[in-house]
Formats: structure tokens, C-alpha cells, sequence
């Protein structure tokens, strides 16, 4: 007889790409397959596997957690235009010019769509990781971004019928084009933002001879994967300035250059700060929040942090920036915004100017308040909401929504936790610098993305924090929250895998996470026994001081850590488990 647990349901397992995906291989031979008799329904959702079956394995993920409810997503590479281009040689029988969006855009945002799903991000409960905080009082960093265009300019409103709103041109030909049409239903917030490309050329030089002048070393945040069409075009036009006219000056001054997505060097700069930096951040949106954020850390610092932070992300309509239409323009001439043969707006636009069409679900809204409150209610945690109310219309339903959910509660005999509504960079700046106790941060997509990546960089790091995207329909996934790790993975290339370095933590967490919660639908006493001590094993040899490179010195007794590789890690974890 088989010494295996059954396990009657199908686990979906979303594979990835790089580090995470050499990391993801061992964990599921260690901890899934070799002790449990489980049939596990595989999705290749890797960059290539996405551009080969013109994202027809993104749907493919969708259909199977829509069917069988539980899955777990390893973290995969979302390609630039770069990494693109040299897939696509590497298949020359693809046309790039008939790609589908989904096979080269993050599929993140389509699979929380497809499921409807929202995204719960806490600290792993570790007890002797300690945040070793950077002096920050006095820190000579400053963030530069646009005075001029995106969601500041933007023309938002809220629906006030359901119907179709269409994206029109018209340019030279002087015919109406149409560039985008979606359904809207009445309540449903959208917003038209467009940059200047001349300005965002304006903005460059300044910021770069700024930099020159004050003798900064440069960082530039946008996010150009996920709004290629919009954040994209921002940095093709930035980075070329740079090149053309910068860039031998900058070297010859012994400074540097570093470009990041906005999520990933928001947490850098604020967990690992250089020294003296000109951080150029253009949307002016998210600048203003991290300008506010530098500010109040160069004044007061980092507080010692006591309480594990919680932040829910809202994606389960793929609202907001991440489900958005965004295209640079083809030619000058007129943007016009129609709602069932209704002009609501028209603008000027010119050749290159990126625009950006989002709008959001007031029911998806809807699911995701009520979510927030009834997580928070269980586990008695405090609410902090995000808006900016006072011009964006776009936000001022979502607190219109927080109203009646609380009412629908009150009604239900459930009254909602304590809660307060703040400006988003006054959320972040109390995340941060001023986190009570017990609290949870509701944050829209983009906000959210960087928000929980600053929270987990101080917590330890990112491979420190559990990821959870529920639905309304009970679908389940779990995830990483950090990336591929790419500069470990062409070190453990280079190496021909002897170098093989990797905080498994999160994926582990994850996987946890997702056989406990199918012991818990089918009762099966010994699947939750094993994935509670899975845990419990994770989080005893980190207790133990065995720990990966990541997280040397963080530990509340250094002198006790043992540092390893990703196999040692995981082979000390599986040791505990036996034991």
C-alpha cells in the first residue's frame, strides 16, 4: 500500500519562467508529488510558451482554475521590447505583427480577470526576521516628475448609462477612425489620460541635466511592461535622449543610470537607498505619492516594524491602468471619447503622443469592498482605503461603494471593521512610517503593485510575503509575489546550474497555502496535517538561522545564521518536515 496521502481534487500548477521556474520544479518533486498521490493540471504559461500559442496558454490557465478552483502560479517574465524581439527571431515562423495582446503582456492581469480575483498580499509570519532599517533621515534623494498630463489631466466621469464607449480619431483624412470600443455599465468609472511627447522630451532634458548639475546618480521608474502603448512610449522617448545626449557625460562623471519597473525600484530605493540619486519618476500620479513618501522618510525614517503588514489589491475587473487601451498616436489630429453616440470629450493629440483609456467594474469594486471587509472582520484588522477624491471622479465611486457595502452589512447583522478613507500617498506614507498594529491597506491595481512590493522589500524581502488572489466564485490562487530572479538565473547558467541561488520561501508558502485550502474542501484531515506542518517546517529553518543570501543580517541573531543555497534551503526545510 502507497504511504502517499490521497488527494481526490486537481491542483492547477501555473508554471514560469527563470530562477522561479528551476525553484518551482524542485518544490513541486519535494513537497507535492514524491508525498502525495495528487494529479496536478499543468499550464506552460513561460514568456515563450505565452508568444508561441499566441496566448492561447493564458486562456488555457484561466479555463483550468475556473474548473477546478485551486492553483498555484510561479512568477514568470513579462517581455520588453527587447526580450521580444529576440524571441521572436528565435521563431521566425511567428508574425509579431498579428501577436495577440495576450501573448506578450503580463498575464497576470488577464488571469485576475478571467477568474474575477482579487489580491491579498501579508508577510509570512516568520519570528526572527528583522527589518534592518537604512538611515534615511537626511537622504539625499529627490524625485523629479511631470507637472503636465496623465490621470492629473485626465477626463474622467462615471457611466450614467450601460452601453459602449468607443475611442475615436480623426486625423488628416479627416474620417473618423475607430482605435477601441468596451462595454459599460451605468456606475462604471472610465478616464482618457494622454502625455505630450514633447513634453515628456522636455521633461527628459531637464531631468537629466538636473542630474548632471547636481551630480546624482539616475534612476528612471515606469512601467513599460504592462502599458507599453502609454509608460512604454515614455521610455523609448526618455531613453533616447539619454543616449543621444547624456549619456557620454553622465559616464565621464562617474554616474549612473538605472532603469527599473516602478514597482520593483520603488522598493529598492526605499529598502536599499544609494547615497545621492535624482529618481525620475514621469507619471505624475505616482510621483507625487513617492516625492511625499521621500520626503516624510528623509524627515522622520523608518520606524522599527512590529506589526506584519496586509494590503488587498483590486484587479478583479482588470481595472485601471492594467486593462486599459494604451497606444501611442499614428498621426496629429482629434481623440474623441463617444458613449452610445454621445461625444463626452475630444482632445488634441500629435504623432507619438501615448494615450490611455481605463475604466473599471462597479460591481467587480463592489466584490473586492466586500472582500476587504469580511477578511478584515475575521481577523480583526483595521482598514486603510486609498482615493483621490477631490479630482478624480473615477475615484468618488469607489467611496459611494464602501458606503453601501457597510449598509448591507449593518443590515446583514455583520458591521464592517474599522475603517478611514486617506489620500493614496497618505496610505502609503502610513504603511510605511506609521503602521498600527493590525491593519490592511486596500489599494487599486497600479498603486497595489507598487505599494506591496515597497511593503515586502521591508519585510526582508520579497520572497518573504504570501500572495493570495480569491473570486467571488471561490476560485483560489496562490502565488509569489517577487519576480524571476534573472540575474541569479544567468549565474546559475553561466555556472551550468552549480550556482544555484533562491529564497524558495514564498513559492513553498504557496504551494502550502494551496494544499491546505483543498484538505480544507474535501475534509482530508491528512492533507491539512501536512500542509500546516509544511509551514511550520518553512518557518522553523529560517527560526534556525538557515537562511539564503537574501536575507544574511536579518535575522535577530546574525552570528547564528547558516547561509545556503536554494537546494540547501530546501533540503533543510524538507528535513524539518520529516522530523
Amino acid at each position: 500500500m502507497s504511504s502517499k496521502i490521497n488527494v481526490k481534487a486537481p491542483l492547477v500548477i501555473l508554471h514560469g519562467d527563470e530562477m522561479a521556474q528551476v525553484a518551482f520544479e524542485r518544490i513541486l518533486d519535494t513537497f507535492v508529488t514524491s508525498p502525495l498521490d495528487i494529479e496536478l493540471v499543468e499550464v506552460d504559461l513561460t514568456a515563450e510558451n505565452r508568444l508561441v500559442t499566441n496566448g492561447q496558454a493564458v486562456i488555457d490557465a484561466i479555463e483550468a482554475l475556473k474548473r477546478y478552483g485551486v492553483g498555484v502560479k510561479n512568477a514568470g517574465m513579462t517581455v520588453n521590447r527587447t526580450q521580444l524581439g529576440e524571441l521572436l527571431s528565435a521563431h521566425p515562423e511567428l508574425d509579431g505583427t498579428t501577436l495577440h495582446p495576450l501573448a506578450t503582456k503580463s498575464p497576470n492581469g488577464a488571469i485576475r480577470k478571467g477568474i474575477g480575483g482579487n489580491i491579498t498580499r501579508e508577510d509570512i509570519q516568520f519570528r526572527n526576521l528583522q527589518f534592518i532599517k537604512p538611515e534615511w533621515v537626511g537622504r539625499d534623494i529627490e524625485v523629479d516628475t511631470m507637472e503636465v498630463g496623465g490621470s492629473k489631466d485626465s477626463f474622467n466621469e462615471l457611466s450614467r448609462a450601460t452601453g459602449i464607449v468607443k475611442l475615436m480619431f480623426v486625423g488628416a483624412s479627416g474620417d473618423p477612425i475607430e482605435l477601441h470600443r468596451r462595454e459599460v455599465k451605468k456606475g462604471d468609472p472610465w478616464l482618457l489620460a494622454t502625455n505630450d511627447i514633447d513634453e515628456i522630451k522636455a521633461w527628459a532634458h531637464r531631468f537629466f541635466q538636473r542630474a548632471i548639475d547636481e551630480k546624482r546618480d539616475i534612476y528612471l521608474g515606469l512601467k513599460d511592461t504592462v502599458i507599453a502603448g502609454y509608460d512604454g512610449v515614455m521610455r523609448a522617448a526618455i531613453e533616447g535622449i539619454y543616449e543621444s545626449h547624456y549619456r557620454t557625460q553622465v559616464e565621464k562623471l562617474g554616474l549612473s543610470y538605472h532603469y527599473e519597473l516602478i514597482d520593483a525600484q520603488a522598493a529598492r530605493i526605499v529598502a536599499n537607498p544609494p547615497e545621492r540619486a535624482l529618481w525620475g519618476v514621469p507619471d505624475n500620479t505616482t510621483g507625487r505619492k513617492l516625492y511625499k513618501l521621500v520626503e516624510q522618510l528623509k524627515q522622520h525614517g523608518i520606524p522599527t516594524r512590529k506589526a506584519h503588514v496586509s494590503l488587498s489589491r483590486m484587479s478583479a475587473g482588470g481595472g485601471d491602468q492594467y486593462g486599459s487601451y494604451n497606444a501611442p498616436a499614428a498621426e496629429d489630429g482629434i481623440l474623441k471619447v463617444i458613449v452610445d453616440g454621445d461625444e463626452k470629450h475630444a482632445r488634441h493629440v500629435k504623432r507619438g503622443d501615448p494615450i490611455l483609456l481605463m475604466s473599471n467594474d462597479h460591481e467587480a469594486i463592489k466584490d473586492w469592498i466586500t472582500q476587504v471587509f469580511r477578511d478584515a472582520s475575521r481577523k480583526d484588522k483595521e482598514v486603510y482605503f486609498g482615493l483621490k477624491r477631490e479630482y478624480m471622479n473615477y475615484d468618488e465611486v469607489f467611496s459611494t461603494v464602501i458606503t453601501d457595502v457597510r449598509k448591507e452589512l449593518a443590515q446583514a447583522d455583520t458591521p464592517p471593521p474599522s475603517f478611514m478613507i486617506m489620500r493614496p500617498s497618505s496610505q502609503l506614507i502610513k504603511m510605511i512610517t506609521d503602521p498600527p498594529r493590525n491593519a490592511l491597506y486596500p489599494a487599486q491595481n497600479l498603486d497595489g503593485d507598487i505599494f506591496s512590493d515597497i511593503s515586502a522589500a521591508l519585510g526582508g524581502s520579497l520572497a518573504t510575503a504570501s500572495s493570495i488572489i480569491e473570486s467571488k466564485s471561490g476560485t483560489m490562487l496562490f502565488e509569489a509575489p517577487h519576480g524571476t530572479a534573472h540575474d541569479l538565473y544567468l549565474r546559475y547558467l553561466e555556472s551550468d546550474g552549480k550556482e544555484a541561488h533562491f529564497n524558495s520561501s514564498a513559492l513553498i508558502f504557496a504551494v502550502a497555502n494551496a494544499l491546505e485550502t483543498l484538505g480544507e474542501r474535501e475534509s482530508n484531515a491528512a492533507l491539512i496535517d501536512y500542509a500546516t506542518r509544511l509551514k511550520a517546517a518553512l518557518i522553523d529553518t529560517v527560526a534556525d538561522g538557515i537562511i539564503t543570501g537574501d536575507l544574511k543580517g536579518k535575522t535577530t541573531d546574525p552570528a547564528a545564521e547558516t547561509i545556503v543555497d536554494m537546494q540547501g534551503f530546501l533540503d533543510a526545510v524538507a528535513s524539518r518536515l520529516q522530523a
